[in-house]
């Protein structure tokens, strides 16, 4: 018999967007981990993580448990996603006049490793893992920042949309070279 940590470590948790944006981007929306394995060969500068985010744990992120409710990941590593774009050398608030798109979230998955308790500080770190036609997908990872253990990961499809035709477009060549350095270039 597993003890509930043990439990928690093993848990994973799929969030699936059963969008219009994720189908128009070929994602297998509803099947788990659909991007697994569909990885395109990883530059060194896309290989290098980047921080994104700092936080700490309070008390109100605290469920019966005791630990962080899974509910308040997802606050945490959406933010890191916005910063992401910025470290990356992308303003994701001038994107649509910049480039004419937006980026839309189509599939995200938070894998649980270690709990997080009231107090605790966190970094959130990011990279490139994928580059596609019309998507790119990051991979996030949760850090305590005394420990450095890491605590939570969270993969995370963009996909680039048109908002005049509400559909998912294609790779504009500025975001892709930006996305290729790593926010290094």
């Amino acid at each position: 018999m597993s003890t509930p940590l043990q439990a928690w470590d093993r848990c994973a948790t799929v969030y699936w967007l059963a969008s219009p944006f994720a189908r128009a981007a070929g994602l297998l929306v509803g099947r788990r981990y659909a991007m697994a394995g569909a990885r395109t060969e990883r530059t060194d500068a896309m290989t290098q993580p980047l921080e994104v985010l700092r936080g700490v744990i309070h008390p109100w992120h605290e469920d019966h448990f005791g630990h962080m409710n899974v509910r308040h990941y997802a606050p945490f590593f959406d933010d890191a996603v916005y910063h992401m774009w910025t470290r990356l050398g992308i303003a994701y608030a001038s994107m649509l006049s910049e480039h004419g798109v937006h980026m839309v979230t189509a599939q995200a998955v938070t894998r649980f490793m270690r709990e997080l308790k009231a107090g605790d500080l966190i970094v959130i770190t990011g990279q490139v893992a994928r580059i596609g036609t019309k998507s790119c997908t990051f991979d996030l990872r949760m850090i305590h920042a005394d420990t450095g253990a890491e605590h939570a990961s969270y993969e995370v499809v963009e996909v680039v949309f048109d908002p005049a035709t509400r559909a998912a477009a294609p790779m504009p060549q500025a975001i892709r070279a930006r996305l290729e350095a790593g926010g290094r270039a």
